[in-house]
C-alpha cells in the first residue's frame, strides 16, 4: 500500500489519473474495497473533510473504525506517533490524519505497515483539498492548462494555498495571490502578488480563503476586511461571466464572501463539497492499490 501526505509526491500523470478516477466515483456506490479498514484521526475540528472521508470509505465498502479523541489515550498524553504505532499493530489498513502540526515530518523515520492520508497538516499541506479543487475546475472548464487562478486572503497560514500552488503549477495553471500585507509569505515560491480588484476582472477562478483567527493574533475588523479583500457585491459584478468562485470552507459570510456571491451560479462551493467525496474515494483506492495508477476501479 501507499500513502498520500503531500502533493509534491505526485507527478502530472498520477494527478491526472486521480482526477479521472475521482470523476468515475462521483456517483459510485459499491464495495470495491470491502474487507479493508480505515480509522479517522482528526485532532483538529472538521466538518467537510471528516464527513467526506467517512462517506468515501463507506461508499468503497471499507470498515470504518470508531475513534474519538475525547475517549482515546491522547487525553492521557499519548503522542501521535504512539497512537499510530498502536493502530498499526492492531492491523488497520489505512489512517486518515488531520492535525495542527506538521505530523508527516514526525514520521519520516517511522516504519508503518498501514497507509497514511494527509487530511490537513497545520499550515503545511492539504493534498485532497487541492485535488478536489482541481477536479471542480476541470469539470467546469474542461481542462486545467492555461487557467488563471487567484487565491485571496490568509495565504501565510493556508495549507490549502500551498497544496493548490504545488498541484496547479504542475498542471500548467497560472496562480497568483491577493490579500493583506500581514498575510503575505515568502515560503511559497513563483507566485506573484496582485491587486485584487484587477485580478477579479481577469481570473478564471477566484479562490477565497477563510481568515484563520485561531492561527494568528492579528485580527481585522469585519467591515474593513470585507471592503478591502472580500468578494463583495461590487467585485462580484466585476467578475467574468464564465469565471467561478471557490472556497475550502467553512465560509465566514460577508467577510470573505457576500451572501449574493454565495447564491450566484458561479459559486461552486457545494460542488467542491460533493467532489470531495469522489476525490477521497480515488485517493483511498490509490493508496490501497499501492500507489498504482495502471487501471481504474470499475465504477
Amino acid at each position: 500500500m501507499a500513502s498520500l501526505v503531500s502533493i509534491k509526491q505526485l507527478d502530472v500523470h498520477t494527478i491526472e489519473w486521480l482526477l479521472q478516477n475521482a470523476q468515475s466515483f462521483v456517483d459510485y456506490h459499491g464495495d470495491a474495497r470491502k474487507g479493508y479498514s480505515v480509522v479517522h484521526l482528526f485532532f483538529e475540528p472538521s466538518t467537510r473533510t471528516h464527513l467526506s472521508f467517512q462517506m468515501a470509505a463507506q461508499r468503497l465498502g471499507m470498515e470504518i473504525l470508531d475513534f474519538s479523541i475525547d475517549q482515546s489515550s491522547v487525553n492521557k498524553g499519548e503522542s501521535v506517533i504512539d497512537t499510530l504505532q498502536t493502530i498499526d499493530a492492531i492491523g488497520v489498513d489505512l489512517a486518515v490524519i488531520r492535525d495542527g502540526g506538521d505530523w508527516p515530518a514526525l514520521l519520516v523515520n517511522e516504519k508503518l505497515n498501514m497507509s497514511l492520508v494527509n487530511a490537513g497538516s497545520g499550515t503545511f499541506e492539504h493534498p485532497t483539498q487541492a485535488l478536489l479543487d482541481a477536479l471542480t475546475m476541470q469539470q467546469h472548464f474542461g481542462s486545467l492548462s492555461g487557467l488563471t487562478v487567484t487565491i485571496v486572503g490568509d495565504i501565510a497560514h493556508s495549507r490549502v494555498a500551498r497544496s493548490n500552488v504545488y498541484l496547479l503549477h504542475k498542471m500548467g495553471v497560472t496562480v497568483q495571490f491577493a490579500g493583506p500585507e500581514a498575510y503575505k509569505t515568502t515560503h511559497i515560491e513563483n507566485v506573484e502578488w496582485v491587486d485584487f480588484d484587477e485580478a477579479v476582472t481577469q481570473s478564471d477562478v477566484i479562490m477565497m480563503l477563510r481568515i484563520q483567527h485561531e492561527r494568528h493574533a492579528e485580527h481585522y475588523e469585519i467591515a474593513d476586511y470585507h471592503g478591502r479583500f472580500g468578494l463583495n457585491k461590487a467585485r462580484l459584478n466585476m467578475m467574468r461571466k464564465d469565471a467561478i468562485i471557490l472556497h475550502p470552507g467553512p465560509v465566514n459570510r460577508n467577510v470573505e464572501i457576500c451572501d449574493e456571491a454565495m447564491a450566484d451560479p458561479r459559486c461552486k462551493i457545494l460542488t467542491q463539497v460533493k467532489n470531495g467525496v469522489a476525490v477521497r474515494m480515488a485517493v483511498l483506492d490509490w493508496c490501497l492499490q499501492g500507489g498504482s495508477d495502471e487501471k481504474l476501479v470499475s465504477a
